[in-house]
């Protein structure tokens, strides 16, 4: 059986031969699962960098309603799936996401000794939901343009926040959306750059994202024309088909009306 990364990974998703309300279910939640993943990022970094404690509140809350998504999505699909185990053995990252977000929510009510802990199990759930974010978005289809600048626009207004809330040099949202901008498409104007340690480490964040970003929009593009080539040719082939059976209909009723001429023929030359 050849080496299959996506299922060592635990991104294989529903199992071959299962029920059709498994894949129904599993594309149905694509994209409700892509945002849940997204609410991660500002969950991560306000529950690691935020000195205010309404924030690291809001934190904690944001990762309890990733925790909520995640549990109820592999529920879910545990029922519909007719292979729970296989299911389970092929989206084991989805159940690490779940234990890694509950070990976070739980230890961060442990003493300060184990703050060490809380930020590598962080650090280590960042990962996890990279991985299944860079899973969700590799399905590009000539309908999801439309979605993925939608995700794109919003990945900026919360980047914007994001720069707001972490560089002391952005005064203004707006600001923050710019520098966001400026950033992630590597522009680089120098008018508005990030100067803390925090900023910095957002800034990379949003260049990859970003950059992946612009990718799905370029390759969700060429999906489309693809697609409208395809569907040119699938027209063609299906009139070339309708031409050849009217082709075959005629030749038929040729030749039925040749048979019924024999025998008139025959008894006339007796």
């Amino acid at each position: 059986m050849p080496f299959n990364i996506r299922l060592a990974m635990g991104l294989g998703g529903v199992p071959p031969y299962d029920t059709h309300r498994a894949y129904l279910w599993e594309k149905r939640l694509h994209w409700p699962m892509l945002v849940m993943t997204l609410l991660a990022i500002p969950a991560f970094y306000l529950g690691e960098l935020a000195a205010e404690p309404h924030l690291k509140i809001l934190g904690r809350l944001l990762d309890a309603v990733v925790l909520l998504a995640f549990s109820a999505e592999l529920l879910l699909m545990l029922r519909v799936s007719r292979q729970r185990t296989r299911y389970l053995l092929h989206n084991w990252l989805s159940l690490a996401i779940i234990v890694a977000t509950a070990l976070s929510l739980l230890i961060g009510h442990l003493p300060g000794e184990l703050s060490a802990l809380l930020r590598l199990m962080r650090f280590a759930l960042a990962g996890l939901l990279i991985a299944r974010l860079a899973n969700q978005l590799r399905s590009i289809t000539p309908g999801s343009t439309p979605y993925i600048l939608l995700l794109g626009f919003g990945l900026m207004l919360l980047s914007g926040a994001g720069f707001y809330w972490l560089e002391p040099t952005v005064l203004s949202y707006w600001d923050g959306v710019w520098l966001a901008f400026t950033s992630g498409l590597t522009v680089g104007y120098g008018d508005l750059t990030p100067t803390t340690h925090a900023a910095r480490l957002f800034a990379s964040l949003v260049i990859v994202l970003t950059y992946g970003m612009m990718s799905l929009v370029t390759a969700s593009l060429a999906a489309f024309f693809v697609g409208q080539e395809e569907r040119r040719m699938r027209l063609e082939m299906h009139h070339d088909l309708k031409a050849l059976r009217q082709e075959i209909s005629d030749l038929r009723t040729q030749l039925t009306v040749t048979h019924a001429k024999q025998p008139a023929d025959e008894n006339t030359v007796s």
